[in-house]
């Protein structure tokens, strides 16, 4: 069996875009993210999503504490992905934290040749699973596309890029 690639695109959803946290970075990746995902669909390469899942309760939550934002609350419009890509087939991974541990299981368990990670926020969400998957696969290359990814702040994005580098995780896309 042939080993395919990988693209993750973590967390492209409204309020992360132009939504309750959304950044003028996040708006610009967009059109970007969505070249990305035509690219490997094209190749006939594997695409996946994560969503930032949150409930009634989140300001309740450690996240929401330190956190006070309302963000990415299942079934409201921030919590859906953007509409330029959310017509794009790919299984579908809800998580409530930061990294998804069943997308690292289910990368771990996919055979893949290489994992490519796209999204939001390079500082947090991106890093996180990136280095979930860099764990559970520590043999197989795992990229960042620095111009398909933003952060909290242009700084701390680059600062994520620079940490994510440390951890033998590759970053193209840098200008």
């Amino acid at each position: 069996m042939d080993r395919k690639k990988l693209l993750v695109v973590v967390d492209m959803q409204k309020d992360f875009v132009d939504g309750s946290l959304g950044t003028k970075e996040a708006q610009a990746i967009v059109p970007a993210v969505r070249a990305r995902i035509g690219e490997y669909l094209a190749a006939d390469q594997e695409v996946v999503f994560t969503q930032d899942t949150h409930f009634e309760n989140y300001l309740e939550t450690l996240e929401g504490k330190k956190l006070p934002v309302v963000h990415c609350q299942r079934g409201t419009a921030g919590w859906q992905i953007v509409p330029e890509l959310a017509d794009f087939p790919g299984k579908r991974f809800e998580k409530s934290t930061f990294g998804s541990v069943d997308l690292a299981v289910y990368v771990r368990d996919g055979n893949y040749e290489s994992v490519e990670l796209a999204g939001l926020c390079t500082d947090i969400c991106v890093l996180a699973n990136a280095i979930l998957i860099r764990t559970v696969l520590p043999g197989t290359e795992v990229t960042v596309d620095a111009s398909c990814c933003a952060g909290v702040t242009p700084e701390s994005h680059r600062n994520a890029l620079e940490a994510m580098k440390m951890c033998q995780i590759s970053v193209t896309g840098e200008e």
